[in-house]
């Protein structure tokens, strides 16, 4: 089966290009299902109930987050009603929200967690203890959204899980890297899968406030960029049988 992970959707600018483009992508390359993060999908920051469900219906199947999960009040309680929306499963239990969920395709079931590295971020609970006390209820099929500033966690996680998940991708950076590679034990890796957003940003905001930012030193409210868009997303072809990844294709649509 192929599956497709998308990177951090970025405003309603990101929405609007991701359901442009992710019709046709499904159809020429064959997915079965698609995962996306789109914990900055509503505009100046965090996801809200009516981005989720704009990237659901656009034919997102799982939506992960990350350390923007909770910007938005009005989307706890949406974080606990829906399903294939998750938030990382290393937060304390009393958050709102769930951090895996059982994707039934019919013929085959897909397990997606979401976990959030610890290193330059929150402190959270350990994400290696998390996935261990997570996977023993998920089927073979099992992909891992890593949110995470460090390649170097993300890579130690990724070979910690090598042989017992499918597939381990990294989100947050915004930037996608090139290191996509199947570990020896089968399990599909890319250190960051990128963004969806505009091309000529700053991680998705204007590039101008940035500029300021670093160079005063001063607080600043971010707004999104505008203009020609990308949507970065990472294609893993995974047997059926037995989970792991068979080849893993790094993607970047334009228009």
């Amino acid at each position: 089966m192929r599956i497709l992970a998308i990177g951090d959707v970025v405003g309603s600018v990101g929405c609007k290009f991701l359901r442009k483009h992710l019709p046709s992508l499904k159809k020429i390359k064959q997915i079965d299902l698609v995962i996306a993060n789109g914990e900055n999908s509503a505009d100046g920051n965090g996801i809200t109930p009516s981005s989720a469900k704009y990237l659901l219906d656009s034919g997102v199947d799982v939506l992960t987050a990350g350390n923007h999960t909770f910007r938005r009040r009005e989307c706890y309680d949406f974080l606990d009603e829906c399903e294939t929306l998750l938030r990382p499963a290393n937060y304390p239990k009393s958050t709102p929200g769930h951090g895996c969920c059982i994707f039934d395709m019919g013929r085959v079931r897909v397990g997606v967690i979401n976990v959030m590295g610890t290193v330059f971020m929150e402190s959270l609970d350990c994400p290696f203890e998390a996935v261990d006390k997570l996977l023993p209820n998920l089927p073979k099929i099992t992909l891992v959204d890593f949110h995470a500033e460090a390649t170097g966690e993300k890579g130690a996680l990724a070979y910690y899980l090598d042989g017992r998940v499918s597939a381990v991708f990294g989100t947050h950076t915004h930037v996608q890297t090139a290191d996509e590679q199947i570990l020896p034990g089968g399990t599909g890796f890319i250190s960051d899968v990128g963004m969806v957003g505009p091309i000529r940003s700053i991680l998705g905001v204007k590039p101008e406030i940035i500029v300021q930012k670093m160079r005063t030193k001063m607080p600043a409210r971010f707004e999104n960029a505008a203009g020609d868009c990308h949507m970065d997303c990472v294609l893993f072809t995974i047997d059926e049988k037995s989970g792991k990844t068979t080849a893993i294709e790094r993607l970047s649509i334009r228009d």
